[in-house]
């Protein structure tokens, strides 16, 4: 199975920056970082998987003081720098289509795929938090489809200026004084409904093709942009029969657009509280719940289905939801989760607030290992991309006691395959569109 790692400053439990093992400050902390990464290769991951935002407001507004993520360093230039402290793992961050070029961002991820030696992949997203769209003068957030629309061409530009040199256009010739060969150059000259890109890009190709193209979401939207143009797909399950529906729907569609399902890694979130017994790992779950600010929960369940609940009863049901035009999807996992249990918005909002909707195991690590056997053998997933609850004791836990049993069981590789991600991942490399038949 492929594994990817989900890094964040602290954890991916909304209480781990007060963990007592916890480094506060890792917001800013590099070294921090930097051991972060280098553990993660040790333990083989796939890729480093950095998400962003244009936003601090991650939560409803009024428990910003409350909140840790609100401050965190720009994902492509914290991969850059890691790029120099790490040797094999992938470099994945986020880019987006709502706010960004197409052009700068061929320009960056290509340029950080040639730094590395082809390690870089680009998380493709249309950034769902409206209040993004206020920092970026009078720019409307666009309604969600029409950000999805936007997204396809953009991604359609970014990979053709991609293409824009054939891999052997740069002979470099001192005696002829020829440095490029004008005839392996494409110039894009692209017009659409958002973009008018000349092109080429001022880039040589990458030592993989192309940087991979990574995407997150489970709107029919989302889903159908992974099926036209991912390459990796992160995505939120917390039962198998949801993901399996998912990964089944997603690959289905893959066929309409004469790609292999093979081709496309799906990979679900993953939360692990592991320990040689059951009792330890529910322990080091339950520290953490007990660190959580109720107000805090409730504030980040408001924001990620966009509706404000922090004036509502904490020990009463969740109230009526309003249909949500924005992070669907997600309210429809809270709702569910409702008529599960728990039954009041408190309890709903601390079982959110521990992994944010996502997979999560409690137990020993062949406990762990069974579970996530089933998912990958089940036709759930490709392999999973773990959300450690603090870091980086989360993380060591991980790689010292599940990477070992998942290479016992001969579910995992014990060395790297390859140097490029595409190597590492099991994907093709993809021919230029300009390859002559």
């Amino acid at each position: 199975m492929n594994l990817g790692l989900f890094i964040r400053p602290c954890g991916h439990h909304i209480a781990s920056w007060r963990h007592p093992d916890c480094q506060a400050d890792a917001g800013e902390n590099f070294q921090h970082y930097v051991e972060m990464a280098q553990l993660a290769e040790r333990g083989l991951f796939d890729m480093l998987f950095s998400a962003d935002s244009h936003t601090s407001w991650t939560v409803s507004e009024s428990s910003i003081d409350l909140v840790h993520y609100v401050a965190w360093m720009e994902p492509w230039t914290l991969l850059s720098a890691l790029s120099q402290h790490t040797k094999r793992i992938g470099l994945v961050c986020t880019a987006s289509t709502t706010f960004e070029h197409p052009y700068s961002v061929a320009r960056k991820f290509a340029s950080l795929d040639v730094l590395t030696g082809g390690r870089c992949g680009w998380n493709v997203v249309t950034s769902g938090n409206e209040t993004e769209a206020l920092n970026f003068s009078a720019m409307p957030h666009l309604p969600k489809a029409e950000r999805y629309k936007r997204a396809r061409e953009f991604v359609d530009v970014v990979q053709a200026l991609w293409d824009s040199w054939d891999e052997d256009a740069f002979p470099r010739n001192k005696q002829t004084g020829i440095f490029s060969d004008r005839s392996k150059m494409h110039v894009l000259n692209h017009h659409g409904e958002h973009f008018d890109v000349q092109g080429p890009l001022n880039v040589t190709r990458s030592p993989q093709g192309q940087p991979v193209i990574v995407q997150a979401g489970a709107s029919d939207d989302g889903r159908q942009i992974a099926a036209e143009t991912a390459e990796v797909v992160f995505t939120a399950h917390h039962v198998i029969e949801t993901a399996r529906e998912f990964y089944s729907d997603v690959k289905s569609r893959m066929v309409a657009y004469g790609r292999d399902p093979d081709t496309l890694k799906i990979l679900p979130g993953l939360s692990v509280y592991v320990a040689p017994t059951r009792e330890e790992a529910q322990a080091k779950l339950q520290t953490l719940q007990d660190l959580l600010h109720p107000k805090l929960a409730v504030a980040l369940l408001s924001r990620r289905i966009g509706f404000d609940l922090t004036s509502y009863p904490l020990d009463e049901p969740l109230p009526q939801l309003p249909e949500n035009v924005v992070v669907s999807s997600r309210a429809d996992m809270i709702i569910g989760w409702s008529k599960e249990g728990p039954h009041t918005l408190g309890g709903l909002a601390k079982r959110f607030a521990s992994s944010r909707g996502h997979f999560t195991i409690a137990g020993t690590p062949g406990e762990v290992v069974d579970q996530m056997q089933a998912w990958f053998e089940g036709g759930a997933c490709d392999g999973f991309n773990v959300l450690p609850p603090y870091y980086n004791g989360g993380l060591r836990d991980f790689v010292d006691m599940v990477v070992p049993e998942l290479q016992r069981r001969g579910l995992f590789r014990t060395a790297y395959e390859g140097k490029t991600l595409r190597d590492i991942l099991g994907l093709p490399t993809p021919q230029s569109r300009y390859a002559k038949a």
